[in-house]
């Protein structure tokens, strides 16, 4: 049985993954209105016939009849309620689906962003839970809402969809399309069947045209059909099942060190692009690539490097020869087509080596070749490098081994016919080949022959031969020698394939070893520096951003310095996540060649290589191997930087709860004492006039006031915060909160500019009369003393501003946002004495709880500070303001 005979481990490996985990169904549509929950609910109802266990998780109906009227004799889960900024939202109760645990569970809208507090921002991550607990799960979805299309859509919609469902899940799911042509799907729009009159009109005018309906729906239909032919894929490997199956078309191409084979990379990706086709671009290592020159070396990692570009998956295979290399990559990857070139060969070499191109027109039944022609270039290929022919050494050893069974066969030629003696030349031949390669294994044959005739075949001591079966012999003799030296040969080319292939694999196991042991990013930058100089004999640099730029971070050679180009082509390659540098084409005039680490959209850092021997850094066969050393490398070093996150995450949680802990435990073992101390000091002083009893009094409601400020801080952090918002009028709140405060205004006259004629505020009272509270508190503690305090409204364009004015000397520029911090109190400023540093930062908390935003600025027409809060338009009560001032 051979590698293809057997089904593949991996695709086990995958199935294996889902068992005991649900299946996953995708109905997916075009466009909002083709009928995707419809057909989910009629599939779900006809299961619910059939005897499945069917519950409702989330349905949205948007008031079609016809859709509530499927719903209807289905189980549907009540939702769970969830309060946001003073809205109630229904979401999805995850905890009771898991609980009902059914067999299948219908759930609305896969691309859903659940209410701030559920348990995953997003809907698809609701249903990755429920398959991992084994339920089934129809879902739906539109085209637009794809990652990868995402970019696609927006392109001729000019909408950018925020809501996106990473491609994986559709790939471990069933797709099925649910389809209208476009002119129906705006009948059903202008009979007002999706969205309202009105809205329909807007939709009909913008995203729902034609043009938009059609590009959208062959999205669908072709990212389905991809679905489709990857799932097909893992059947037949799963199954090693043999042939293209050509549900889909597939695109291989072939490319070599002939001048030419750009050109040829640029057809197959406009065949591929015409059939909407995946494709691939090979170069195949056989042994005579040993043999091309840098410049050949550097022609195919140029054609390689542009197919990558292009798109394309990039592959370099072993093989004892090219045509072998393409079927077995043809038949692993079930291409259907293969692009080739026919360069101009001569007739006689075409004789002595065969056509690829005829070769794979007989040898692959069933898949489309695609011969183009290849110019003949202006400047001939460069040679094989020297030592094609062997080495001086190679000769030497084979003379002296053909000697040597000379001299034994002469001693033993009283024993041992001629036949026999002709059998022993035979262990020159094979030992030379081996060794030294097909063409010393050939100058042993002739070796050989000579010396039998000379030494062996009467008369001897001369080549002359009397006797025809002798001559026979000779021939016989030489023909076995090349026979045998071809085979020797291609057994040792194949097998110094194995075994460079075998150095990759342990190279690279190696490395993975060693990088999975290092705990440190500065570790596995040095580790592969140190690894990729030794694999590739160069230089080796990693470079990192930092706040003073690109930095190198490692090296395999202590003292190595980028000059200004250099530093500019790894600037490019962090800028832009693709290589630059020696042998790409991007600033090629660069001593150094560098790649991006990457890990997915975010390069990580750049890796640069030189060589001291003036020579590309990396030869075409070698772009595989660092392929690999680079996706390791960037993998660890994006693991050493998640767990530095959750290192630092985890601390930063401990640290808030122990201080919400400590904050809550000390306000309320501060409270009951403080209360009784208040009570004291009141029933004191109406029975005795001290002045002290009234310091006692104030002090304490001062000190009152820091454990309410504690207190509150507690409820915004753990966020606590339940609000009951209703409308509120800015002059009755104002009014209410500068009575409250007036002992802290005592020194200060109060000058409010709020109209009655301003809209009232949807807020919370209680929580609105505390911003106001804190915001006078701090103005009255840190204004100049007999300043007057001033309150101001004013109404915007996108809302309503309130803001506290004081006269001091104000806050230090470029650090104001640095005045809502919990615990901050500026140096060199009015804020800098007194106080606890919470009370700005209850007001930052309470506003943005309520949808408001806070902000601190000082005053432009004079020294102080003013604090402000706007208000956005939707929290306006509207027809409650009785005109607009200018």
């Amino acid at each position: 049985m051979t590698d293809r005979d057997r089904p593949e481990p991996e695709v086990f490996l995958r199935q294996a993954a889902q068992e005991g985990r649900g299946r996953l169904k995708i109905f997916l549509g075009a466009a909002p209105g083709v009928g995707k929950t419809h057909e989910m609910l009629s599939e779900g109802a006809a299961r619910k016939r059939s005897g499945v266990d069917v519950v409702i998780g989330v349905v949205e109906t948007h008031g079609r009849a016809e859709t509530e009227a499927l719903a209807q004799p289905l189980e549907t889960l009540l939702r769970r309620r969830v309060d946001y900024q003073g809205r109630s939202l229904d979401e999805m109760d995850l905890d009771a689906l898991l609980e009902r645990r059914p067999a299948l569970a219908l759930v609305d809208e896969l691309a859903h962003t659940n209410a701030p507090g559920s348990r995953h921002p997003k809907r698809y991550q609701d249903v990755e839970e429920l398959l991992a607990a084994g339920i089934d799960v129809y879902s739906t979805l539109n085209i637009q809402h794809v990652e990868s299309l995402n970019d696609v859509v927006a392109s001729f919609t000019r909408v950018r969809v925020r809501e996106t469902v990473p491609d994986s899940v559709l790939e471990q799911a069933e797709i099925e399309v649910v389809d209208i042509p476009p002119d129906e799907l705006i009948e059903r729009l202008r009979d007002g069947k999706v969205y309202l009159p009105e809205e329909a009109t807007r939709a009909l005018a913008h995203f729902f045209s034609k043009s938009n309906l059609s590009a959208l729906r062959e999205l669908a239909l072709r990212r389905a059909a991809q679905a489709v032919d990857a799932q097909m894929l893992d059947h037949l490997r799963a199954n090693a099942l043999g042939g293209t199956w050509a549900g889909g078309e597939r695109i291989l191409i072939a490319v070599s060190e002939l001048p030419g084979a750009e050109e040829l990379v640029r057809a197959a990706k406009r065949i591929a692009d015409s059939v909407h086709a995946p494709w691939a671009a090979i170069h195949v290592e056989t042994p005579r690539t040993r043999q091309l020159g840098p410049a050949d070396h550097r022609r195919i990692a140029d054609c390689l490097a542009l197919a990558t570009r292009l798109g394309a998956t990039v592959a370099s295979v072993p093989a004892r020869s090219v045509v072998a290399g393409i079927k077995t990559y043809a038949a692993d990857s079930r291409a259907t087509q293969i692009v080739v070139g026919k360069s101009a060969r001569s007739r006689w070499f075409e004789l002595r080596h065969g056509s690829v191109v005829d070769r794979l027109v007989r040898e692959t039944p069933g898949v489309a070749v695609h011969v183009l022609p290849m110019e003949r270039a202006a400047t001939p290929p460069s040679r094989p490098m020297r030592g094609s022919w062997g080495r001086r050494s190679g000769y030497a050893w084979t003379a002296l081994m053909v000697a040597g069974v000379t001299a034994v066969a002469s001693g033993l030629f009283h024993v041992l016919d001629l036949g026999n003696v002709a059998l022993l030349y035979l262990l020159p031949v094979m030992a030379a080949a081996s060794l030294f390669g097909l063409r010393t294994g050939l100058f042993a044959g002739l070796a050989s022959s000579l010396a039998y005739n000379f030494f062996f075949l009467p008369p001897t001591g001369t080549l002359t031969v009397n006797n025809p079966e002798n001559i026979v012999s000779i021939f016989v003799l030489l023909a076995v020698a090349v026979v045998t030296s071809q085979l020797t040969s291609r057994v040792r080319a194949q097998a110094d394939l194995a075994t460079a292939s075998a150095r990759t694999n342990a190279a690279l196991a190696g490395y993975l070893r060693q990088l999975t042991a290092l705990a440190d990013p500065q570790d596995v930058g040095k580790a592969a520096c140190l690894e990729i100089a030794r694999l590739f004999d160069a230089r080796v640099v990693l470079l990192e951003s930092t706040a003073a730029g690109l930095a190198v971070q490692a090296s395999s050679a202590p003292g190595d310095r980028l000059e200004t180009m250099e530093l500019a082509a790894a600037q490019w390659v962090l800028d832009r996540g693709e290589p630059a540098g020696r042998g790409t084409g991007t600033l090629a005039a660069s001593d150094w060649q560098f790649q991006p680490l990457r890990a997915g959209d975010r390069v990580l850092a750049v890796l640069g290589i030189a060589r001291d021997d003036n020579r590309d850094p990396v030869r075409s066969d070698q772009l595989p191997l660092l392929a690999s050393l680079l996706d390791q490398t960037s993998l660890a070093l994006e693991r050493l930087r998640l767990e530095g996150q959750m290192r630092d995450v985890d601390a930063v949680r401990e640290r808030d709860r122990l201080r919400a802990a400590l904050l809550s435990s000390v306000s309320h073992d501060l409270r009951t004492p403080l209360t009784s101390v208040l009570a004291a000091a009141g029933e004191l002083r109406r029975r005795i006039d001290d002045p002290l009893l009234e310091t006692v009094e104030s002090e304490a409601l001062r000190l009152n006031r820091f454990v309410a400020n504690l207190l509150d801080m507690a409820r915004v952090e753990a966020g606590a915060i339940r609000l009951r918002l209703e409308p509120v009028d800015l002059t009755d709140a104002v009014g209410a909160a500068v009575h409250d405060a007036r002992r802290s205004l005592e020194q200060h006259d109060i000058v409010l500019e709020v109209p009655p004629t301003f809209p009232l505020v949807e807020a919370d009272p209680q929580l609105f009369h505390h911003i106001l509270l804190n915001l006078l508190d701090n103005a009255g503690r840190y204004a100049d003393p007999g300043s007057p305090i001033t309150v101001r409204a004013e109404r915007r364009h996108d809302g309503l501003s309130l803001s506290v004015i004081d006269e001091g000397p104000g806050l230090p520029p470029g650090r104001e946002p640095e005045m809502f911090e919990t615990f901050r109190r500026l140096e060199g400023s009015d804020r800098s004495a007194g106080g606890t540093g919470l009370g700005l930062a209850i007001v930052k908390g309470f506003a943005e709880a309520m949808g408001m935003t806070v902000a601190a600025a000082n005053r432009e027409d004079r020294p102080g500070a003013r604090f402000s809060i706007h208000v956005p338009e939707r929290l306006l009560v509207r027809g409650s303001d009785q005109g607009l001032e200018e």
